[in-house]
């Protein structure tokens, strides 16, 4: 299974630090956002990652290289203009090819197991959500049962829950839109309707790294760990 991982954002909210910085290279503990991601792939098996990038994103291809110093195989696809998320996949889609793909927003920050991801095939798209974080408390999605046992994704439900930016998406679910199409929640929400999304609920550790307040509390706790395991 081929990922992506969205890295084209301007990252108005962590200005000035992504004036001079693309976002998905401030780092954690010395090591840029991206690198996590990357390594966290390569360690569950994927073998080949579609990165792509906007502002300053000079930058992020002369980081990545052809992926060979972490034992993958790295493509970009640079947009001259960011495009919003679907967009931004949706251009890529000669790229990722015609089978499902993790899809990973580089401006968070997590330690959830990807190779749990390599054996799903969803009808359109399955989604990791996680708990609501103090700066979205009213959430995006539900999970609720099916009959047969599967966990779907809708709109509206008792439990709402947040999208963590990781998940798995077949190309069939971009059928009909192109790179102008903008965000991807109305795709996802058109999808839900017809009960073709699956999801899941990770209770580890995620952080969305959107603002310098939240990059610089992260730092400062994954330091620590570091430290504490004599690192």
């Amino acid at each position: 299974m081929k990922a992506m991982i969205l890295c084209a954002g301007r990252g108005e909210r962590m200005r000035p630090l992504t004036d001079t910085t693309p976002k998905p290279l401030l780092r954690v503990a010395g090591k840029p956002l991206l690198q996590y991601h990357l390594e966290n792939l390569v360690q569950a098996g994927v073998t080949e990652i579609i990165v792509n990038h906007a502002w300053l994103g000079e930058q992020v291809q002369h980081f990545l290289g052809d992926g060979s110093q972490w034992g993958v195989s790295i493509h970009c696809s640079a947009e001259d203009q960011a495009l919003e998320t679907a967009g931004g996949i949706i251009k890529a889609l000669p790229l990722l090819g015609d089978k499902p793909f993790i899809v990973v927003n580089g401006d968070v920050w997590s330690d959830y197991p990807f190779a749990q991801l390599l054996s799903v095939e969803p009808a359109q798209a399955h989604l990791v959500l996680v708990a609501n974080p103090q700066q979205h408390p009213q959430g995006d999605f539900a999970l609720q049962v099916a009959a047969d046992g599967a966990e779907l994704v809708v709109e509206r439900g008792d439990n709402m829950y947040t999208y963590s930016g990781v998940g798995v998406f077949n190309p069939t679910l971009f059928d009909g839109f192109d790179v102008d199409s903008g965000s991807l929640a109305p795709i996802l929400r058109r999808a839900m309707a017809l009960q073709q999304v699956t999801g899941e609920l990770y209770l580890g550790d995620w952080v969305d790294v959107g603002t310098p307040e939240r990059l610089k509390l992260l730092d400062e706790r994954v330091c620590k760990e570091l430290r504490e395991l004599g690192r």
